[in-house]
C-alpha cells in the first residue's frame, strides 16, 4: 500500500510538472476545435464549416478574421503555427497583421500563401507577392505545421520547421499597387477561402504573443 501511494504522489508530481511546462511555454490557443468562437466573417460565412475539430474551408472567397479576446485580436510581434492539410488543387492564405472587412480582399496585412498544387505557382509558405516560394515542400493530403514569427520589421515563415521565408521588410516605400497599403503594422490573423473548387482544413491553431 506505501509504494502504491508513492507512484500515487509521483504520478501527480509528473502530471502537474507537465502542465505547469505547457502553461508556461506561451503558446495559447484561438481555436476551440468545437465552433467558430472568436471568429467573423461577413461575406460567404458559409465557406467555413467546422469538421471533425477542424475548420474546413470551402466555398466562394471569403475571409474569417480572428475576432476573440487574446490580446483583443491585435498582435504586432508574435510567433503563429496552425496544422493544414490542402486537398488537390487547393488555394488559402493566412494573413497577418490584417483587419475584419465584410468583402473583398483584405486591404491590409501580408497574406502567408497555402497552396501545393493550385495553378498559382506561388506555393505554401510563400509571403505572397514579397517573397514568392515556387518549391512545394508538402503534399497534398497530408497535415503539417505552417508558423510565422513577426518580430519588429522581420519575418520568418517555416514549413515542418523548414524556414522557407527570411524577410526584413525594408521596401515598401518602391512597392506598386495595393501592395503599398500591406505592410507590417499591427492586426489579427484571418484565413482565407480562396475559391469553390479550393478545400482546405484547419487545426491546433495557436498563437505566442512576444514582448513588443
Amino acid at each position: 500500500m506505501r509504494n502504491l501511494n508513492w507512484f500515487g504522489v509521483i504520478l501527480v508530481l509528473v502530471t502537474l510538472s507537465a502542465t505547469s511546462s505547457s502553461a508556461q511555454d506561451g503558446w495559447i490557443s484561438i481555436f476551440n476545435g468545437k465552433n467558430l468562437d472568436g471568429w467573423k466573417v461577413g461575406a460567404n460565412a458559409s465557406s467555413f464549416s467546422i469538421v471533425d475539430g477542424t475548420i474546413k474551408v470551402a466555398g466562394p472567397r471569403a475571409h474569417l478574421f480572428y475576432d476573440g479576446p487574446v490580446k483583443n485580436h491585435m498582435f504586432k510581434n508574435f510567433e503563429f503555427k496552425a496544422t493544414v492539410k490542402t486537398t488537390a488543387g487547393s488555394n488559402s492564405g493566412i494573413f497577418i497583421h490584417s483587419a475584419y472587412q465584410e468583402d473583398g480582399w483584405p486591404s491590409q496585412g501580408y497574406e502567408v500563401q497555402v497552396n501545393q498544387s493550385h495553378t498559382d505557382y506561388k506555393r505554401t509558405g510563400s509571403l505572397y507577392n514579397v517573397v514568392d516560394v515556387k518549391e512545394t515542400y508538402v503534399k497534398d493530403g497530408e497535415w503539417y505545421t505552417e508558423y510565422v514569427k513577426v518580430e519588429g520589421k522581420h519575418i520568418t515563415i517555416k514549413i515542418n520547421d523548414k524556414t522557407v521565408v527570411d524577410y526584413e521588410e525594408t521596401d515598401v516605400d518602391k512597392r506598386g499597387g495595393d501592395m503599398k497599403t500591406k505592410f507590417l503594422k499591427s492586426g489579427t490573423f484571418a484565413l482565407q477561402a480562396h475559391d469553390p473548387k479550393s478545400v482546405v482544413y484547419y487545426k491546433d491553431i495557436m498563437v505566442k504573443p512576444l514582448t513588443e
